[in-house]
This record gives C-alpha cells, structure tokens and sequence, in this order.
C-alpha cells in the first residue's frame, strides 16, 4: 500500500505518471468518449496508483472545511439502516457537519467509486457499513488520510474505527436460543455472505453453535435471500411446501423473518405452533409484527450516535492515528415466533 500523501497529488503529477499531457488527463475526467480506451485504462491505474482525487469543491478556500460527512451505505430500499443513518445524522449534525449519503447496492466495486465520488467534494471524514471492502476502498481512504470509520461491524483487528456489534455473537445467541428450546430440524435463510461481513459474521456463529450441538443442517435447508420480504416469502414458501420441514427457521435479519412470517401463514403453516421464527436487528416494526418477532437487537440507534459523535471528533481533533473500536452488545429478545418444542 502506498504511503500516506505527503503533498497533494494534482492533475500534472497523473499526467507525468500516465506519460500523457494534463489536457488528455482532464479531457478524460470531463469526455471520456474523446480517449481512446488505452489512454484511459493508462490515466485510470495512474489515478488508482497515486490516489489522486479531483477537487470538485475547489472555490473552497484552502484549508477551510467543507462540514460535510460522506455515509455510503448498500441500501436505502428497507428499514435495515434507517435507524443508523438517523442517528448518525442527528449525532454529526450538532456539531456542525451535514451529512452526503449515497449507496452501492450491495456492489463493492460501486462502492469505490462512490467513495471517489465523494473525496471529489472534499468531504471531511468518510463512514462505511461494516468492514467487508475491497483493498482500492482500504488503499484510498489511507491514501488521501480522511477520518474513516466503519458502522455495523466489530472487530477488534479492524483496519480503520469500527463502531458496531459482534455479529458473531447474534448468530450465536439466536442459535442458542433455538437450541436451548429443543429444535434440532432447522432451516437457514440469509443474504448472501460473500463481501458482506454481517451476514457472514451471524451465520459462522450460528453454525458454531449447531455444530457444537450436533444439529446438522442439510444444504437444501441452507437458503440465500436477498434484503427483500417478497423474495424470503417466496423462498420459504417453497420450503414449507416439501414433505420434509423444518421446525425452526433462522433468519439472516428480521427482514427475511418477516416474509418468513408472512409465508407461514400463506401456507396455514402456525407460527410459532408448528414453526419457530427467530430474525436478528430489532428492526421498527419487528415487534408490532403478528406475532411479534422473537429476534436478536443490534442496537442500531445507539450505535448510529457513537459513530456520529467519533467522527465529530475525529475532524475535529485531527484524531487519524489510533484506530477506535467500540462494541455494542447484542441483545437476545424472546417475543411470540419461537417455542419449545414439545
């Protein structure tokens, strides 16, 4: 990785590393259609390699803030980050930032070109969701030396701040709790795990513990469902028609619970009577549901806060050496979906 900028890198320096003039570096940035596609891939890697970064908010005085932070999250479709981004907002708001949302759909490589996207307007400290991020992302953030910080996500080797939950130990307190009431036959159905460190973090934990109880979940039991209540509804739908069912679904978040729920009853199959429901987040709406969602909580607002208030400080302060890593505790909560099996 390179190291830290020492001095601005400006337009002729990519040039000079591109061994192309400045004006073909800046027809490229404003009509890539006039480059060839050479050019560009040349102009591209040298970009890439120095980190430099177009000053979109160059009538900004030298040295003067732009008092805004950048967030990017995978969605704004579902109520999963509503609450962070609010707090977050609230939390960086009193002390005089404002913050730029923009999201990448779940797409890492999006997600580099967002954050590009927004160095470009000078923004003065970047937050990302969780810690899942390609090695441009990592390079980048340490290359232009911006206050960063993860939200979502614990982990105490984290490359930059974290601010969030075990999501291992969800996994395992909602596995824990299905053990403990007896399920043995137990369904999966998560988002997909590849760069999305949550998911992936839950279900280690989840299979930890089965493991550890002999419970053996077989692969046609293991399903991926988008952030999405229609697809988990289908998909257990599907399920719940085979001969053979579970007695007990984990859900990846209480969004796929929910359209579990709401397949279970499709199906005139009773929750939690004949089948277990158990989500994790704690999201709004996960206890008004019928019946109300057994689940594990991420404390989203609070978590949401912290962040906003280490950012602050982190602009602020000048705060970039020491990485910040606080861990929330994630929080079992029994309501109606689950039973014991009798």
């Amino acid at each position: 990785m390179d190291k830290k900028q020492k001095v601005n890198i400006d337009i002729f320096a990519v040039a000079k590393a591109a061994r192309v003039s400045p004006s073909t570096v800046s027809r490229t940035f404003n009509h890539p259609n006039l480059v060839k596609l050479s050019t560009r891939k040349k102009i591209e890697k040298a970009v890439e390699r120095l980190g430099y970064i177009r000053n979109r908010a160059a009538q900004t005085m030298h040295g003067k803030r732009s008092a805004t932070v950048g967030l990017i999250v995978p969605t704004v479709n579902h109520a999963i980050f509503a609450e962070v981004i609010q707090s977050f907002s609230d939390a960086v708001s009193e002390r005089g930032f404002t913050i730029l949302i923009a999201t990448h759909g779940y797409n890492l490589s999006q997600e580099y070109t967002v954050l590009r996207k927004l160095l470009e307007h000078r923004v003065d400290g970047v937050a990302l969701i969780g810690l899942d991020h390609t090695e441009a992302t990592y390079q980048l953030i340490d290359q232009q030396a911006v206050p960063s910080l993860a939200i979502w996500n614990y982990d105490e080797d984290s490359q930059i701040s974290c601010v969030g939950a075990d999501n291992k130990e969800a996994g395992r307190l909602a596995a824990e709790h299905l053990v403990a009431l007896g399920h043995r036959e137990i369904a999966l159905v998560f988002p997909a795990i590849s760069d999305n460190d949550r998911a992936r973090g839950r279900l280690e934990g989840a299979l930890a513990v089965l493991d550890a109880a002999g419970v053996s979940v077989p692969e046609k039991w293991r399903l991926t469902s988008q952030y999405s209540i229609a697809e988990a509804k289908s998909i257990c739908a599907n399920l719940l028609a085979q001969k053979e069912r579970p007695t007990a679904l984990f859900c990846g978040n209480d969004v796929i619970a929910q359209g579990a729920i709401y397949a279970s009853s499709a199906a005139g199959v009773a929750v939690p009577e004949e089948l277990s429901v158990v989500g994790i987040g704690d999201f709004p709406g996960s206890e008004e549901l019928e019946p109300a969602l057994t689940t594990v909580r991420i404390p989203a607002r609070r978590i949401g806060t912290e962040a906003g208030k280490q950012m602050a400080f982190a602009i602020v302060e000048s705060a970039l050496d020491t990485p910040l890593r606080k861990k929330f505790k994630a929080e079992l909560l029994v309501r109606n979906t689950t039973r014991r099996i009798t």
